[in-house]
């Protein structure tokens, strides 16, 4: 497919169709989910990372972490329709399932609200004392957002309301989150090398269980909310080269053949 610099997909069953996300080239590839065939290729913007899928709209949201900005495009016919400013670097984001969209402000520390029909930018509230937050799960029956953040905490939202209600200690380095609705278990995967495990006593209390010991620099996860299962990528990495730049062109290499996925079970 071309994919240069993949970092997100979203899948739209209702038209058949996946979206990934081509950090490198700034664009959206859409794919057939039968064939995986290539079927378009849309303009997004710089650094287009995570994407969502919000059915009610039947719409994607790709995240421009470095230009400020989510592009819009129609699940069905692959066309561009806007690109929405948002004010702040996003990371990753969650679909309501109401026609709202929601994305962490990472250099702001804000969580932004779009209106997915409108496109456009409703609300928008602090993740403080929670700094940079990156990851996102999302409980739809409590409406319940949970941003997990570089500073070592997650912060847990009231997306109705609009505030943040609560935090939980969570490892250093989070780059995943994940939400069991079944088990009211929460989950943020941490580069330190935890898994930080919390448990959701109701809507608005929380406590942390504890910690499973992975890998340093598994920061990445998948949740399947059916078999109740974690999946964390791991792997070796080698340390970046001297005088690497900043930030992710300096980020440490994965040494080959060492990549391997864990499964984890509560």
């Amino acid at each position: 497919m071309g994919i240069k610099g993949a970092h997100g997909t979203a899948i739209a069953l209702s038209s058949g169709h996946g979206f990934a996300t081509s950090g490198n080239d700034q664009s959206i590839v859409m794919f057939d989910l039968k064939s995986f065939k290539e079927l378009a290729r849309i303009p997004a913007a710089e650094d287009a990372d995570a994407i969502v899928y919000d059915a009610p709209s039947n719409r994607v949201f790709s995240l421009n972490g470095d230009a400020h900005s989510s592009t819009v495009v129609d699940a069905a016919s692959g066309k561009l329709v806007t690109n929405v400013p948002l004010g702040g670097k996003p990371e990753y984001g969650a679909s309501a399932g109401d026609g709202k969209v929601y994305a962490n402000l990472t250099d702001i520390s804000e969580v932004v609200e779009i209106d997915a029909k409108n496109a456009m930018v409703t609300r928008r509230w602090s993740t403080e004392p929670c700094e940079q937050p990156v990851s996102m799960a999302i409980d739809t029956t409590h409406r319940r957002l949970f941003s997990g953040c570089r500073s070592g905490v997650l912060a847990v939202s009231d997306y109705q309301a609009g505030k943040t209600i609560t935090t939980l200690p969570i490892g250093m380095g989070v780059d995943g989150a994940g939400y069991d609705p079944a088990r009211g278990d929460l989950f943020a995967t941490n580069a330190d090398g935890t898994l930080t495990v919390m448990h959701q006593d109701s809507a608005d209390k929380y406590h942390v269980v504890g910690n499973v010991q992975t890998p340093t620099g598994s920061r990445n996860m998948g949740l399947d909310q059916t078999l109740h299962r974690i999946y964390v990528a791991a792997a070796m990495f080698a340390p970046p080269p001297a005088g690497a730049p900043q930030g992710r062109g300096g980020r440490a290499t994965v040494v080959p053949g060492t990549f391997k996925l864990l499964v984890i079970e509560r």
